[in-house]
């Protein structure tokens, strides 16, 4: 039995240690070095996963007015999966209080009521003296804080180019799935 679990310890191994082109820091954007905790289960995930994909990072809060949008990212996000792009959200309770539960409340929520698939993180602020790293970054890289909940950022597939939408900015709107569809079409 012993060599059993030496066989399978030791490929359990292997196939951890197998590089990843995605998840190497040398490959891996400065936007995207950071590791957040997943929302549904908390274990920890890389952002630098998703480096040369066009990468669409969203503040959501589960009672405001535009939380409806979930349900067009969601569409964007099984749209254009496949062409590269990866939509992901940061529930934060920084506008309106408008997201006060838990993790786990807020993940039944997403999944129960919008259908969300695409990655979401853990509770965090995006505005204010403890705002998560990726937001500062995204900040500074656009010149423009969230004024409220579901503020887009769209980041390039090299990781260096940023957008900025306002939260009036429906994810079907004509002018941000042509700013999306542009993105997927660039090459790093």
């Amino acid at each position: 039995m012993s060599a059993l679990f030496r066989t399978m310890a030791l490929a359990l191994l292997t196939v951890s240690a197998a590089p990843s082109v995605a998840a190497d820091p040398e490959s891996c954007p400065t936007l995207l070095k950071h590791t957040f905790a997943r929302l549904q289960d908390e274990a920890p995930q890389s952002l630098c996963q998703h480096a040369g994909k066009v990468v669409l990072v969203v503040n959501t809060a589960s009672y405001c007015g535009f939380t409806g949008q979930f349900d067009g990212l969601e569409k964007m996000y099984a749209k254009y999966q496949e062409q590269g792009l990866v939509v992901v959200g940061f529930p934060s309770n920084d506008f309106g209080s408008q997201d006060p539960g838990s993790n786990k409340e807020i993940a039944d929520f997403c999944r129960l009521t919008y259908g969300v698939k695409f990655p979401m993180f853990a509770k965090s602020e995006v505005v204010g003296a403890g705002t998560n790293p990726l937001y500062r970054q995204l900040a500074a890289a656009t010149g423009e804080k969230p004024k409220w909940n579901f503020h887009k950022y769209l980041i390039d597939r090299s990781g260096k180019k940023v957008s900025s939408f306002p939260s009036t900015t429906a994810p079907d709107s004509r002018s941000f799935v042509a700013a999306v569809e542009k993105a997927l079409a660039e090459r790093p």
